[in-house]
């Protein structure tokens, strides 16, 4: 009986032994294992504010080369990590010849993203409220505000430039967008837009410009956290022919609107980024002519006359002088911009 329990007795001690070393090998792994990863959140918004010293769209001013302050806000909803949907907000102040203050836009899309290629499919719509029509040329047809109350110098009559402008100046464009990612430095873009009647012109409108940016490695200024990059646009906007309140009166061409001038426009900068902040330094520039520019903007500042202002769309007193704009110039601009989103910046 002795031999016997002693052996009941090892046996025993044996799987104990065994049971304690596997359980506690199970706990081992069950310790090793990562923690369940965060539930995924699809809501987002990005949102942020900008001060620049002149506000520039397709290389021609919005704000007569006058400072310009911008905001915008877009909710974000991500269907996945390659497919967001957005719809968003966003305004800036700006000097227009029908006197708005202010541009407000509204627009939505969608973003599908397979790889390196990133897609921007959406709809985009510019409002201009306040504006009040400009260079009322009473009852002819051209430039006829409808009303004698105008802001040009006299109630009813040209501004001493002949330019005049609708009381609203609201467009909207479809637009599409790739961005393709070559590697961590290099990414190239592609742009399309198109508007049936852009800046409510009566002319319709198409934007196509090609995009390259290249960042800075990380460690370019050492650990102290700014990044900077170099990039540049290239891009042709060609435009339809106007109604006839853009028309020039008693012209036998364009009597019934004029063949709004296409033009190419172009821009290069370098930006340099710390946290949330953004600093653009940038060259802007198209090959507009003067009087062509004049034409097209109805700048209500132009004041020089002179007879290479002349075009076939921007006469003058009997065809011998006409007036110019800078609108569409050259220009340097500085723009200091913030922008966050909730997930990333809020958390």
């Amino acid at each position: 009986m002795g031999i016997e329990m002693k052996k009941a007795v090892l046996l025993a001690t044996a799987l104990a032994m065994v049971t304690g070393s596997a359980f506690a090998a199970d706990l081992r792994v069950k310790a090793l294992k990562a923690p369940p990863p965060p539930a995924f959140d699809p809501w987002d918004v990005a949102f942020g504010a900008g001060i620049t010293n002149d506000y520039i769209f397709r290389g021609i001013t919005q704000s007569n080369h006058n400072p310009s302050v911008t905001a915008y806000f877009e909710p974000r909803y991500n269907v996945n990590k390659d497919l967001q949907l957005y719809i968003g907000t966003a305004a800036a102040s700006i000097s227009f010849p029908n006197r708005a203050a202010a541009e407000v836009d509204i627009y939505g899309g969608i973003r599908p993203t397979f790889g390196m290629f990133a897609f921007d499919f959406g709809v985009w719509g510019y409002l201009y409220p306040g504006g009040s029509c400009f260079g009322s040329q009473g009852t002819l047809a051209q430039g006829n505000c409808g009303t004698s109350l105008d802001n040009s110098q006299d109630a009813i009559g040209l501004p001493i430039n002949g330019n005049f402008a609708k009381k609203d100046a609201s467009f909207f464009e479809a637009y599409a967008k790739l961005n393709v990612a070559i590697n961590d430095q290099w990414t190239v873009g592609f742009n399309e837009y198109y508007s049936p009647n852009f800046l409510n012109l009566g002319a319709w409108g198409n934007y196509a410009s090609v995009t390259a940016k290249w960042t800075a490695p990380s460690t370019t200024f050492g650990a102290s956290g700014v990044g900077m990059y170099v990039s540049g646009e290239f891009g042709r906007q060609w435009l339809g022919t106007s109604d006839i309140f853009y028309g020039i009166a008693g012209d036998p061409v364009y009597a019934n609107g004029i063949k709004e001038p296409s033009y190419n426009t172009w821009n290069v900068g370098v930006g340099f980024t710390y946290k949330v902040f953004t600093l653009d330094l940038r060259y802007y520039d198209t090959d507009l002519s003067k009087g062509d520019c004049n034409a097209f903007t109805s700048d209500f500042s132009a004041t020089n006359s002179s007879p290479g202002f002349v075009t076939p769309i921007n006469g003058g007193a009997n065809a011998a002088t006409a007036f110019g704009s800078n609108w569409c110039s050259a220009a340097g601009v500085a723009k200091l911009s913030v922008d966050l989103t909730a997930m990333t910046n809020l958390k």
